[in-house]
């Protein structure tokens, strides 16, 4: 009764407030028709709907969404759209010039269409020739990454079993049983590479950025069945940009953490960063851009603590990862032996050596792996399922792929693993030596990132370029890198990436505070810019010239 009697007044005020509300309403719409009093309660009400999803839209934050707008209202403007539409299209000619000076020595004409006649085998293979004379020489190791083997006899293989299985599709296992067996194969061989048990279970896909892509697909439905509307996905700055892809694809919001001064993820951030709509934690082993391997037994504790699944970003050391401890190098354990590792990517076309357009991609047990498939049973051509987002597959990859991991075998493939972490770790103990210059973080696999705090990393990747290397140039920090593959533990190559260094770094040391030209602008120039999308403008440009004759 006490209770009541002290409620009453506040009842009293909220009704009183209500009816000084309901007089307010009926004077505004008094002597208004129905017909106006309608659109006006629904114009009101989308404009309220319209502040609320733009105030509290899960998917970005609102900081974000008002940069969005802002910069888009900035590039609408006529003198500003007009600049960056130039700059866009002098970007596009420089590109097509260096295409066209490439291809200037060809003795052939461009194929806009079909040809009228058919052409023989040798006159095909007269033209490709003539095409192939245009590319870079990767066989001297010169250039980072790219070719991971290239050998003679490794090349005469594929090509023998290309050969024998260019007509197969995956999509038809009824039909082609061998490539069907040959990828459950593959997928078994890299499991038990990786410790996983009798649960764990793969599958094989076009590279590492569609084994990304699936990964991140199966967490996000994963998802969707715990009731998540909006899940979002937590990686590193130095996370690989495949994740930013499959965000954009699959409408996920990617929460970027940083990294720390040596490199690896800042497992305090990440935690921060975790909340009711996380759906996977993502650490790199190692990272693409300087190597470094990001503490996947931290993240994993994270994983377990919160109910998170963890994917190992394993694209670019997977098949160096496994024989490093039987190599000399031991590190310590990011795959499945860490409780909470969930699942990895590991591309086979790079240090397992097989043919291009070949990864695979592992889960720790069949339910994981299911979120990622897709099937339709009410179709009127029948049933249709199919593991990853392509429905025909090339089978001869992945047969190529399976001979390759045969023929190396387990002594093979730490064999070269001693062979390229011992180039990699023999130019980082040179890099080390050599004035002005520094290393990022401490590279433990293939990857050596190189940067300076006396002048600009960009100036030495060019002078570099000059000494005929083709190196990766990366940014925030300002840096470049060498990936070693086989091809660089040739002799001597090491021995001159060093040299040239010292000499170049010798050069610029004199005149440290010289302007960037060439990449090295460019590159400087798109760091300095507050919105992205205009570099993504430019970018896209490019791809439209790649992809032009």
């Amino acid at each position: 009764l006490n209770s009541n009697t002290k409620m009453d007044p506040i009842l009293d005020s909220i009704k009183l407030v209500l009816e000084d509300a309901r007089s307010f309403t009926n004077a505004s719409f008094a002597g208004m028709d129905a017909a106006s009093v309608c659109l006006i309660t629904f114009g009101a009400t989308v404009l309220l709907c319209s502040i609320i999803n733009f105030l509290c839209d899960p998917e970005y934050t609102l900081l974000e969404r008002m940069r969005t707008s802002f910069f888009k209202f900035v590039k609408s403007l006529p003198p500003v759209k007009k600049q960056i539409q130039a700059k866009k299209r002098e970007s596009v000619v420089e590109v097509k010039k260096a295409f066209e000076a490439g291809h200037s020595s060809s003795k052939h004409p461009v194929f806009k269409e079909l040809p009228k006649k058919s052409m023989t085998p040798a006159e095909v293979m007269a033209v490709a020739a003539d095409y192939k004379a245009a590319s870079v020489n990767w066989t001297n190791g010169s250039v980072s990454g790219t070719v991971y083997h290239g050998g003679e006899e490794l090349t005469d293989l594929n090509a023998k079993v290309y050969k024998e299985f260019a007509w197969t599709n995956p999509l038809h296992p009824e039909v082609f049983n061998d490539v069907r067996r040959m990828e459950a194969e593959v997928v078994s061989m890299t499991c038990q590479l990786f410790n996983g048990d009798e649960e764990a279970c793969g599958c094989t896909t076009s590279g590492g950025t569609e084994s990304i892509l699936m990964a991140c697909l199966a967490y996000r439905n994963l998802a969707f069945d715990k009731g998540i509307r909006y899940p979002q996905m937590i990686v590193s700055t130095t996370a690989h940009a495949a994740f930013d892809k499959a965000a954009h694809y699959l409408r996920i919001r990617i929460v970027h953490v940083p990294s720390k001064p040596d490199g690896r993820v800042d497992v305090a951030a990440m935690r921060s960063a975790i909340n009711k709509n996380t759906c996977m934690l993502v650490g790199s082993t190692p990272s693409y851009s300087h190597g470094i391997i990001d503490p996947i037994g931290e993240i994993a504790k994270l994983g377990l603590k919160y109910g998170v699944p963890v994917h190992v970003d394993a694209c670019l050391g997977g098949f160096l990862l496994p024989f490093m401890e039987q190599a000399g190098f031991p590190l310590e354990p990011v795959d499945f032996r860490v409780p909470g590792v969930t699942s990895i990517s590991c591309d086979t076309h790079k240090y397992a050596f097989a043919p291009k357009g070949s990864s695979v991609l592992l889960y720790r047990n069949a339910e994981y792996r299911k979120q990622q498939f897709f099937s339709y049973t009410g179709w009127c051509g029948g049933f249709y399922a199919s593991p990853t987002m392509p429905g025909s597959r090339p089978g001869a990859v992945i047969a190529a792929c399976w001979a390759t991991l045969l023929h190396f075998g387990l002594e093979g493939y730490v064999d070269a693993t001693k062979k390229i972490v011992g180039t990699a770790r023999k130019i980082k103990a040179g890099v080390q030596q050599i004035e002005g210059v520094k290393l990022m973080g401490d590279p433990q696999m293939s990857v050596i990132g190189i940067g300076s705090d006396h002048f600009s990393a960009y100036r030495l990747a060019d002078a570099l370029k000059e000494k005929g290397w083709s190196l990766n140039m990366l940014q925030k920090p300002a840096s470049f890198h060498i990936c070693c593959t086989y091809v660089h533990t040739q002799p001597g190559v090491a021995e001159r990436l060093i040299e040239d260094i010292h000499e170049s770094a010798a050069a610029l040391l004199k005149d440290p505070t010289a302007k960037d030209v060439g990449m090295g602008a460019i590159y400087g120039t798109a760091q300095k810019i507050p919105d992205p999308t205009i570099v993504d403008d430019i970018a896209m440009g490019f791809l439209d010239v790649c992809l032009s004759v």
